[in-house]
């Protein structure tokens, strides 16, 4: 046991930190990490949410447009908070705005 004890503690001793060392230095491969997330991932998904709001907010009646779930449609109304969309002849339903996913024409 005393033999085992004798070569762990040189190895824990060179694991362990300097006490002349920055604390930060450790935390810069998390802070480059993070930064790259931003610029990758979320900037891009930012970008393409304001976007389509701004699809949305653009539309009126007479725009032809596709949901989300892949009904094709041409708006008739516009409420607050969502759109009547007429699907076939005498078929209107209701959807809330972000199911619209595409404008094909615009009126």
């Amino acid at each position: 046991m005393s033999q085992q004890m004798d070569l762990i503690v040189p190895i824990i001793a060179q694991a362990a930190p300097s006490g002349g060392a920055n604390p930060l230095a450790g935390m810069w491969p998390i802070l480059l990490m993070f930064a790259a997330m931003y610029f990758l991932i979320i900037a891009p998904q930012r970008k393409k949410q304001k976007q389509h709001q701004k699809m949305i907010t653009e539309l009126t009646s007479g725009a032809d447009v596709v949901t989300s779930g892949g009904l094709y449609g041409t708006i008739t109304n516009v409420k607050d908070d969502r759109f009547v969309l007429r699907v076939a002849e005498g078929t209107k339903i209701e959807i809330t705005k972000s199911a619209v996913a595409t404008v094909l024409s615009s009126e």
